[in-house]
C-alpha cells in the first residue's frame, strides 16, 4: 500500500490565489507518509485534478486520498467532483465533469464546512475589528446556491458555524447571510436596526471578485465594519485541518470498517 493525498479546490488565474494554497499544502506534516498534490478544478495549466491523480498514479500510489478544499458541503463543485472521481454513483446535479481516470482506490473526504477549526479560523481573523463584544454581531457571508438541497447545506454549514464562532468569540450574536439568494443587505440592515455594531466577514478561502466586488456593492448603503480582505488563506489552522483529516481518512485506510 502506498498513499497519495490529493488536495483539490477551485482554482483561479490569479496567481496569487493558486500560490495561498500551494503555501499551505507545502506546510503540510503528515503523521504517516504519502506523496502530495495539490490539484484545480480550473483555471490552472497543467495543475487539474486528473494531472494530480496521474503523477500520483506515476509515482505508485495505491490508494488516493481526496481532500475537497472548499468552504461548505453545499458547494455543487463538491457534487460534481465526488462524482467525477467516482466516490459516488451519480450528481445531484447536471454536470459537464466528465469521469476522472482512476486506478487506485480513492478515498473521498469532506470540505471545512461547520468544522470546529473554521470558527477559530475565522475569530482570528477578524477579532481586530472588534472593539465592544457585547454590542457586536458577527454577519458570516457566504456563496451560498439557489439548488434545492444545496441551498440547505449552505444554511446548516453557516448557521452552525455561526454559533461556534459566537461561542469562540464572545460577541452579543453571530449571523449569517448568503449571496444566493440574496439575504445579505437584509440582514445586516436588520441588526443595525436592532442596534448593533455589526462585523461583515466574508467565509471564502481567499479575496477575489466575490469579495472585492459583490459583497461591497451587496453592503452598500448599510453602515457595517467589513473585514473584507481577512479571508481563511493564509492561516496556519488551514493546514491544521488537512492534516487532521488525512490523519482520519489514513486510520481508516489501514483499519476499514
Amino acid at each position: 500500500m502506498k498513499q497519495g493525498v490529493l488536495i483539490i479546490s477551485h482554482g483561479s488565474k490569479d496567481a496569487g490565489w493558486t500560490e495561498l494554497v500551494d503555501d499551505a499544502v507545502g506546510q503540510l506534516t503528515l503523521m504517516q507518509p504519502a506523496l502530495v498534490e495539490a490539484s484545480f478544478l480550473e483555471n490552472v495549466e497543467g495543475r487539474g485534478i486528473q494531472d494530480g491523480i496521474d503523477r500520483l498514479e506515476a509515482a505508485g500510489v495505491t490508494d488516493i486520498l481526496a481532500i475537497p478544499l472548499f468552504v461548505s458541503a453545499g458547494s455543487t463543485h463538491v457534487d460534481e467532483i465526488g462524482y467525477a472521481l467516482g466516490a459516488k454513483p451519480s450528481p445531484e446535479k447536471e454536470t459537464d465533469l466528465a469521469p476522472f481516470r482512476i486506478s487506485a482506490r480513492l478515498h473521498f473526504g469532506s470540505p471545512l464546512h461547520d468544522d470546529p477549526l473554521l470558527a477559530d479560523m475565522v475569530w482570528d481573523k477578524v477579532k481586530s475589528f472588534s472593539e465592544d463584544l457585547s454590542r457586536e454581531v458577527i454577519l458570516l457571508i457566504g456563496h451560498g446556491s439557489r439548488h434545492d438541497g444545496f441551498l440547505q447545506r449552505w444554511e446548516q454549514g453557516l448557521g452552525t458555524l455561526a454559533e461556534r464562532v459566537q461561542m469562540v468569540s464572545g460577541v452579543a450574536k453571530a449571523d449569517y447571510a448568503l449571496l444566493n439568494p440574496d439575504q445579505v443587505k437584509d440582514r445586516a440592515s436588520y441588526w443595525r436596526e436592532q442596534g448593533f455594531r455589526v462585523i461583515a466577514v466574508p467565509v471564502f478561502l481567499s479575496a477575489g471578485y466575490f469579495t472585492n466586488v459583490v459583497i461591497p456593492k451587496r453592503l452598500d448603503g448599510v453602515e457595517v465594519v467589513y473585514s473584507g480582505e481577512q479571508t481563511l488563506l493564509p492561516h496556519p489552522l488551514l493546514h491544521t485541518w488537512i492534516e487532521r483529516q488525512v490523519a482520519a481518512m489514513q486510520q481508516d485506510v489501514i483499519s476499514p470498517s
